[in-house]
């Protein structure tokens, strides 16, 4: 589990369908009764820490890359967002937030948003104490997933490619397209 909270969530835009599975699984994991119903009744609302947006007629998930360099944690005054060594992660801490929102506003990708009710903050915490992150778990086309998971993939479809080039079959494009079995 320790292993998963560590890696990247990568996300794969040719597979996403903009079903936004990944916001309500986001916002039921961070509900405080935890299950739909219980989410869909409290107020406020619980908050989502992933936005299915349209980018390029395209839907494109965007969550919070938890950047090595990242301008959040720089234009933090008190610390209340650091970057964790040993997780990689850049995490929050409400009881050092003042809410001035410098945060919110010098994330490059808009994913750190006002919190409800509060004058403090909402980000993507990659769900502690989960296997994976909720968004990746719900995510039914795959589109979301971990990095060793993307890496793995990638290294797969790179060596069927070489295989079937060996063989003198078609590239692997053109078993995709034509609906073949592909890798997962």
């Amino acid at each position: 589990m320790e292993q998963s909270v560590k890696e990247r969530v990568m996300v794969r835009l040719e597979r996403c369908t903009g079903c936004r599975s990944c916001e309500i699984a986001c916002r039921v994991a961070h509900s405080r009764g935890g299950t739909l119903l219980t989410a869909v009744l409290e107020e406020p609302k619980p908050s989502r820490r992933i936005f299915v947006e349209q980018a390029a007629d395209s839907p494109a998930p965007f969550l919070c890359r938890h950047c090595e360099d990242a301008p959040c944690v720089r234009c933090c005054p008190t610390g209340a967002l650091a970057f964790d060594e040993d997780s990689r992660l850049v995490v929050y801490t409400e009881p050092r937030c003042i809410g001035c929102h410098a945060c919110v506003m010098a994330c490059p990708f808009g994913v750190i948003q006002p919190g409800r009710g509060n004058g403090y903050v909402v980000k993507c915490d990659r769900c502690p104490g989960r296997d994976q992150p909720a968004c990746v778990e719900a995510c039914p086309t795959k589109a979301l997933v971990l990095e060793s998971r993307f890496i793995s993939d990638r290294r797969l479809r790179t060596v069927a490619r070489f295989v079937e080039a060996a063989r003198g079959g078609p590239p692997v494009e053109d078993m995709l397209a034509s609906g073949s079995p592909q890798t997962p």
